[in-house]
């Protein structure tokens, strides 16, 4: 078998070029790291913003999308034809919609909405 000489297990001394080289290298690597470290944390920190500010933000287009102050019911009165049947209702985005025949028996649709209090659209439906 061969024989490991102990001189060839010691490191030995680079010239000056190749120490130099390796000290850019190690700095280079360090510099490297440091600007992964802080990207990483300010991807991280975006994404936590973004979901808490959302959170809020949709919250407070719930209760102001449907109207409703969160203290205290709204109380309205919705006027509606003479003679009107209502058939169907429907609410969507702090308007209702009331679907029904008039008293000449004409099909209509009718939107109320609930910020302003009042009718916003009265629509005639025509049968074919």
């Amino acid at each position: 078998m061969t024989a490991i000489e102990p001189d060839d297990q010691e490191e030995k001394p680079l010239d000056p070029a190749m120490e130099s080289v390796r000290r850019k290298m190690v700095r280079l690597q360090i510099v490297s790291g440091a600007i992964m470290f802080v990207s990483l944390m300010a991807v991280f920190a975006a994404v936590v913003y973004k979901t808490m500010h959302s959170e809020a933000k949709e919250t407070a287009a719930t209760v102001s999308a449907a109207g409703v102050p969160s203290d205290a019911p709204l109380a309205a009165t919705v006027s509606l034809p003479l003679g009107f049947k209502v058939q169907s209702t429907s609410f969507s985005a702090g308007q209702i919609l009331f679907y029904g025949e008039t008293a000449e028996g004409k099909s209509k649709a009718l939107v109320f909405d609930l910020r302003t209090g009042r009718t916003v659209a009265d629509v005639s439906v025509a049968g074919n």
